[in-house]
């Protein structure tokens, strides 16, 4: 009887352990035919403070996610803090996750270029400093090339009043900023800076934009 149960046990344990692997296989093959299906690719723009910039590209079709942060300078690891002194030559900047299979990086320009003001140095508003420049952090030539033509263009048609002073840069090192920052303006809206800038900005890309949001209630 005890040789049996432990027969019994074994097998039982044998089938438990098979079944496992076949799920995790199929999860594995699931999650790889997913990947495939979606061209998930990156962008990084900085336009000021990057609570704003965050909260416009969560809305667009196709962004899977928005994450704040700093690059473009000579501090590693650095903090808001350290940032926000102008000292470290880092900019506020936003990476964005996409599926290029729905939205492609010239909109992603085009809105990039249409909701903030590309022709004041070092400045967005009353936000004032290095840290709020406006640039575009490429992550390969073709982004580079994209980003030249698309200034070239609009500096040509006069699209602006002023030059576009706009940085356009190969990506070195992207750090994430502190995880208070990340979608602050969804955490936040209630707060002054999120009621009076962050709110009409939003409204804003919303009518111009109407085509390319996300459906109501996607993330």
């Amino acid at each position: 009887m005890i040789i049996f149960k432990a027969n019994v046990f074994v097998l039982l344990t044998l089938t438990i352990t098979a079944c496992a692997q076949t799920a995790e296989k199929k999860q594995v093959k699931l999650q790889m035919t997913t990947d495939q299906n979606n061209k998930l690719e990156t962008a990084v723009f900085a336009a000021g403070c990057f609570w704003c910039v965050e909260g416009i590209f969560q809305l667009i079709d196709g962004v899977a996610l928005v994450e704040s942060g700093y690059c473009g300078g000579i501090t590693p690891n650095p903090t808001y803090k350290e940032v926000c002194t102008g000292n470290t030559g880092h900019a506020e900047v936003a990476r964005i996750t996409y599926d290029s299979s729905k939205v492609s990086f010239e909109t992603l320009l085009s809105v990039f270029w249409q909701t903030h003001d590309p022709t004041t140095l070092n400045r967005q508003g009353n936000d004032v400093g290095t840290q709020y420049r406006s640039a575009i952090f490429y992550i390969n030539e073709e982004q580079k090339t994209l980003a030249e033509k698309y200034k070239k263009e609009l500096d040509s048609s006069a699209a602006f009043s002023n030059p576009i002073t706009t940085e356009i840069t190969k990506l070195d090192k992207f750090y994430k900023a502190e995880d208070y920052h990340q979608n602050y303006y969804k955490q936040n809206s209630g707060e002054s800076y999120c009621t009076f800038v962050i709110a009409p900005k939003i409204e804003k890309f919303r009518k111009v934009f109407k085509d390319k949001l996300k459906l109501k209630g996607e993330n």
